[in-house]
Order: structure tokens, then sequence, then C-alpha cells
């Protein structure tokens, strides 16, 4: 069916702007992709298949501002001149998982918060996989929502879902919304005010009605802060590892305990769930309420929770050397992440770390560092914000500038018995492609040695 005269034009060429474009061109839209960076060739012969106009390395006006409606890619900032002229023009601007939302009818369940996302998102995916139900992954993860939309045919959807495409979300509802944590991450986005980025999280449960679920820590103080005068008409379901709580998850000496109203209690040792670490038990709290929503059977979550592996470049066993554990947690880009990973290791740390800076309060790291931390090698382009912040409580800090060079220091320093860990706290472009690539030579670095 043609849509005449409706034009809408995809910024960025990556996963979810191809993604959508597909769809569009699906849906009888015109369409036009346009990237002001380059498009990789897989993409660019995607879009000829398609018949798609695009462009690459520039943002031509004319064919931009005429647009009935525009889908960003959430790595798009407001700031950029494109998306400020749109918005003067009063141009719509939506994100690829609105744009798709409106052409499915499936469940949709959408994962958020700052730390945890994908790997509340991939366990909750391995569950309901598990439990037999037709179930697709996207948002943040894999193949792009609305390619998949335009493509398969899923009844429910387990979508990792940033604020960056929470800003760019309004009629888009999650049957299941779960909001992990809030900390101060991406502020540079939010004119450094941590109520913006907190507002932004909470889009999560925009639209929701008193059939839909919300799943939250009620650990966490923005969180509670928040709670207490908004106004959620969905069902709530808190979890803690502080308090007992009814309607959610708890610890029960060393118990996760479910008790869902009008379901029966879920109970399982924490030994024996495969996520191990305070951070990963939120994480599987999350996932599990989640599963009883749904009214999958205890035994399909037990079993699931205990047999998954974790995703690459989060907390990832690499090889022991020497008596000496490396672990690849390339995708912890934020200070946060990093209090995750160190509260994890029982051992002493050789930590590699460092790269893009965006505006990171270290002051929480300072305990840990003191207790763990016997060095820290500093990989990125420029590190005074790293030496600033620790000097006066690590040993040793080593300035490096390639993967293999940081590994190499470090397993001269490491101990038996103690951990090499890259967990960066920072973005990876000074040097890396992204985080992947990071974690990649990292990796390959340590089996070189």
């Amino acid at each position: 069916m043609e849509r005449a005269g409706v034009r809408l034009v995809i910024l960025g060429a990556g996963e979810s702007g191809v993604g959508a474009a597909i769809l569009a061109k699906k849906q009888g839209f015109e369409v036009f992709v346009s990237d002001f960076g380059e498009i990789k060739q897989a993409y660019q012969d995607e879009l000829n298949q398609y018949k798609i106009p695009f462009e690459a390395q520039k943002h031509t006006e004319e064919l931009i501002l005429n647009a009935t409606e525009v889908v960003k890619s959430p790595g798009i900032a407001d700031k950029v001149n494109i998306v400020k002229k749109l918005k003067e023009k009063n141009i719509p601007i939506v994100s690829e998982i609105e744009f798709a939302g409106r052409y499915s009818n499936a469940k949709m369940i959408c994962i958020t918060g700052s730390n945890g996302k994908s790997t509340t998102t991939m366990l909750t995916y391995h569950i309901l996989q598990n439990a037999g139900l037709n179930v697709g992954l996207a948002g943040n993860i894999g193949k792009s929502f609305a390619r998949q939309v335009a493509q398969e045919n899923f009844d429910y959807y387990v979508l990792e879902i940033s604020s960056f495409m929470l800003d760019d979300m309004y009629e888009f509802k999650a049957d299941i919304a779960v909001l992990l944590n809030i900390t101060p991450d991406h502020l540079d986005r939010y004119d450094y005010q941590m109520a913006n980025y907190v507002k932004s999280k909470f889009r999560i449960v925009q639209n929701q009605t008193a059939s839909d679920h919300f799943i939250y820590c009620d650990d966490d103080l923005e969180i509670k802060n928040y709670m207490a005068y908004a106004d959620i008409k969905s069902q709530k379901h808190p979890f803690s590892i502080e308090h007992e709580l009814k309607n959610g998850a708890y610890l029960k000496a060393n118990n996760l305990m479910i008790n869902l109203t009008n379901s029966d209690q879920f109970e399982m040792t924490i030994q024996d769930l495969a996520l191990q670490g305070k951070h990963n038990t939120y994480n599987s709290m999350a996932s599990g309420i989640l599963a009883k929503t749904l009214e999958i059977r205890n035994e399909t979550i037990r079993e699931s929770m205990g047999n998954y592996k974790n995703i690459d470049h989060r907390l990832e066993f690499v090889a022991n050397i020497s008596g000496i554990t490396f672990i690849n947690d390339s995708k912890a880009t934020n200070v946060n992440s990093v209090w995750y990973a160190l509260e994890s290791l029982n051992t002493d740390v050789v930590l590699i770390m460092g790269g893009v800076d965006k505006g990171n309060d270290y002051t929480m790291l300072k305990e840990l560092m003191r207790q763990k931390v016997k060095a820290i090698i500093c990989l990125g382009k420029d590190n005074k914000a790293l030496h600033d912040a620790f000097e006066d409580d690590v040993e040793v800090m080593v300035n490096t500038f390639s993967a293999s060079e940081a590994v190499q220091i470090a397993y001269h320093m490491a101990k038996k018995g103690s951990t090499v860990l890259l967990s960066p706290a920072c973005a990876s472009f000074d040097l890396f492609k992204n985080y992947e690539d990071r974690g990649n030579q990292f990796k390959a670095a340590v089996k070189e040695l």
C-alpha cells in the first residue's frame, strides 16, 4: 500500500536505522536514509537491494527538512545541527522502537537502567525461550526491532531500552517494564542534571495501564524518591536484597524469594544462580519476577537462572595464566559498572581502565580501590582525570596506549592468585572502534602472553 506523500527520513544508517528503513519501505512510505558518517558496505548493499535512496558523510538539508516524520538513531544528540533545524520546523522525531511498535501486536517487555540492562535482557530472553514462548530479542542488542517487525512474527519481544531511545518514545507502551537502577551516566546529554536523567528513565512506564506490570529496584534511592510522587497506573513489583517485600522479590537467608499476589511462591538458593555477585542477584530477581508475571513454571525459571551463560565483554572470563585470572569487562563504560565489577571480585586486582571520560565522578570507587586495587593501568589518550582521582588511593599508576601494552604490563605486575580486570569506566572511541573492539583486542593480547 502506497502512503502517498508520506516521507520518512531516517538519520543514522546503523542496525536500527537500516531496520527502520526496511520496515518503512514495507509499509509503503517514501523513505530516505542519511548518515553523517560512513555507512558499512553490508548496510549499503541492503539499502540498494530494497531500492532505498541514501547518502553518507553528509546531511543534505533539502532532502531531510521536507520529511513528514524522522526516525533518529539514539546515538545522535539533540544539539546536532540538523536535529535543531528539524525541531524548529516542528517535524516529529521518533526512535526506531516508537516507529516499529506501531506495526506489531506482540507483548512488549522493556528493560532499562544505568547498569545490568544487557544481562537482564539476555537472561529474560533465555528464560522465555526455555519456556517455549515465541520471543524476539532487540533494542540495544542484536538485530533491530524494526527489522524483526518487518521480517519475523514474534508474540513477545524482550527489548533493552536506553534513556536515549526513551527520549524519542511517545505512544509506545511496555506491557512489562523493568527499571533496574539509576546512577549518573550520560549526564552530558541531560544538561548535567540528574533530575532530567531520572525523568528520562521513568518514561519506561509512560502509557502503562492497570493491566500492565512495573518491576523496579526498591533499594535504589533515585527510584524510591521518584516513586514517592510518581503517578504510576501499572501493577508494581519491587525487588530488594535489603528487606522483605510484598508482591515482589527479596532475599531470605541465602534464598531468592519471589512472592506475587495470585501466584505460587518461587524459591532458589543464590548459590545456584548462574550469575554471581550482588548486582547479578538484582538482575536475576528482575528476570524472575518478569517470568512469574507471564505465569512461567517455577522449574523452568529455576533451571534457566541456573544454566545461563553471561554475555561477551561483561565480566567475561578470558584465561588463567600462571595463576592470574584475566577478566574482560569492556562493556563497563561508566563508573557504576566498574564498582559492580570490583564488588564481585574477592582477590587483589590490577585494573585496566580509561578512554573517553563522560564527565565521570570517580568518588564512589575510592573505597574499593583502596581495598582491592594494587595498580591501575590507564588505557586512553588522556588519563589526567584518572590520575587526579586515584593517585592517593593506589600505589602504582601506569599510562599505556594499546591493549597489548596494557596486558603485558598488567601481567608483570599481577601476582599469583590475583585478577587482571579490564573495566574501563569510559567510552572506547579514542583508541578503539567500540567497546567490543576494545574487549576483543584485550582478549587477543591475553592469548599472546
